[in-house]
């Protein structure tokens, strides 16, 4: 059963200060809203509830865009208990929330878990310090993992969060802060490659010409490895790339985004794994769940056309019997 998120997005809600990356109203596409209130809460429940049916009991509702533990706690506590009154009448799964790494201690969990929150995920974005506080993000890596501890230790849900593609980051820095986040034991794993939106710090040193964000290929390269990365470790890659958005597209002035940034990403991985089981130029055809025929293949055949361009002639067949995710290789005459 497919997992299902009911998001309220509190945008810049809670945040101590203006992050370099980020301009949340046009990432969330909440652009001249008010925040939610305990009623706009009740009324996604409720519509979540009858559009999801049975999915309802796999089904969370999801504060994300500010951070949440750092709002006002008074009106943190009237959406905590309009969730929790939701969870109760339609039978969700729980309640989660995203927040920062310094907004996290020993008194604020137990009132998110009286509240039928059960997954707590953390906006790491880097554990390289120095990549931190260029991005004026105001925690450091010993923060995260102080944060990662206190909720694991509570019996929540741990989600980390990382970017690529920072003001002064590197993939080696970036594959470090996998490395690091790996350590602290996270359930779930979200990966956003930087991009450069109006009125934001990172704006001004692209147009002064101090930061060059990622291309397109180079964050799918990285995240591509990244993805095989967590994969290995047991932690659930639930997003990659920021969620196709209208105003996101309209309004971004440069970066890797693409609406299917995590199909990219998944594609690169197979042709990677495919390229090593190959034992060497010539014909095959290479079975696949029907369902895996699209990643296999590569958006726009690209998978395909790389493949011929090393010399294997490659025919790609949807399988029934073949396991999501793994493959058959042929060779053919």
């Amino acid at each position: 059963m497919k997992h299902a998120n009911i998001a309220i997005f509190v945008p810049h809600l809670g945040c101590p200060q203006q992050c370099s990356f980020c301009e949340q109203n046009t990432i969330t596409g909440a652009s001249g809203t008010r925040p939610p209130s305990p009623e706009d809460v009740a009324k996604a429940a409720a519509t979540a509830s009858e559009s999801l049916g049975e999915r309802s009991r796999e089904a969370e509702i999801a504060f994300f865009g500010g951070s949440f533990t750092a709002i006002r706690r008074g009106y943190m506590l009237e959406l905590l208990e309009a969730g929790a009154q939701a969870v109760e009448r339609y039978g969700f799964r729980g309640i989660r929330c995203s927040t920062r790494p310094d907004a996290i201690d020993g008194e604020i969990l137990p009132v998110l878990r009286a509240h039928r929150v059960t997954a707590v995920e953390l906006g790491a974005q880097s554990m390289d310090d120095g990549v931190l506080f260029a991005n004026r993000r105001g925690h450091t890596a010993a923060d995260t993992a102080r944060a990662a501890g206190l909720i694991r230790g509570a019996g929540l849900e741990l989600g980390l969060q990382m970017m690529t593609g920072l003001y002064t980051d590197t993939p080696e820095k970036s594959w470090e802060t996998a490395r690091q986040l790996i350590a602290l034991k996270p359930d779930t794993v979200r990966v956003y490659p930087t991009i450069v939106l109006p009125g934001t710090e990172l704006e001004r040193l692209y147009q002064a010409g101090s930061y060059r964000p990622q291309s397109l290929e180079e964050a799918v390269e990285l995240c591509a490895g990244l993805l095989e990365m967590f994969q290995k470790a047991g932690a659930a890659v639930i997003r990659m790339g920021l969620h196709p958005e209208p105003q996101l597209e309209k309004k971004m002035l440069a970066g890797p985004y693409h609406p299917a940034f995590r199909q990219l990403a998944e594609s690169r991985l197979f042709l990677k794994k495919l390229l090593a089981a190959l034992p060497g130029p010539g014909r095959y055809r290479v079975s696949v769940n029907p369902r895996d025929l699209s990643t296999a293949v590569g958006q726009g055949r690209e998978n395909a056309r790389r493949l011929k361009e090393a010399g294997f002639l490659v025919e790609f067949a949807g399988a029934l019997g073949q396991a999501p995710g793994n493959f058959e290789l042929l060779k053919l005459a």
